[in-house]
C-alpha cells in the first residue's frame, strides 16, 4: 500500500518549517499519502505566517494572532493524528485547496 517511512515523513512534515523541508527532500515523488499531508502542512504553516502578521495590526491584531495560532495548533495536531492512523480525509477549512 504505502512505503515504510510514508508514515513518518507525513508526520514530520507538519513540525514546522524544517519538518517540511525534510519531509520534501525525502519524500518518494509518487507517494500520494505523503504527498496529502505535505500539501496540509504547508497550507498550516502558511496560515501560522498570516497569524504571525496580524499581531502587527493595531488593537484587534494581538487577539487575532492568538485565534489564528490557536487554530494552527489545532489543526496541525488532528493532520498528525490522521496521519498516524494512514488517513487521508481533509482537514477543516484549509483541506480542500490544493497548493502542492
Amino acid at each position: 500500500m504505502y512505503q515504510n517511512n510514508s508514515r513518518t515523513l507525513a508526520v514530520v512534515s507538519y513540525i514546522t518549517w524544517i519538518g517540511w523541508i525534510i519531509a520534501f527532500l525525502l519524500r518518494d515523488k509518487r507517494d500520494a499519502f505523503v504527498a496529502h499531508h505535505m500539501n496540509q502542512a504547508l497550507l498550516i504553516n502558511l496560515v501560522k505566517i498570516v497569524g504571525s502578521l496580524c499581531a502587527f495590526l493595531p488593537h484587534i491584531g494581538e487577539a487575532a494572532s492568538g485565534v489564528v495560532g490557536f487554530a494552527a495548533l489545532v489543526l496541525m495536531v488532528m493532520g498528525i493524528y490522521r496521519a498516524v492512523n494512514w488517513r487521508t480525509d481533509p482537514l477543516p477549512v484549509i483541506g480542500e485547496i490544493n497548493l502542492f
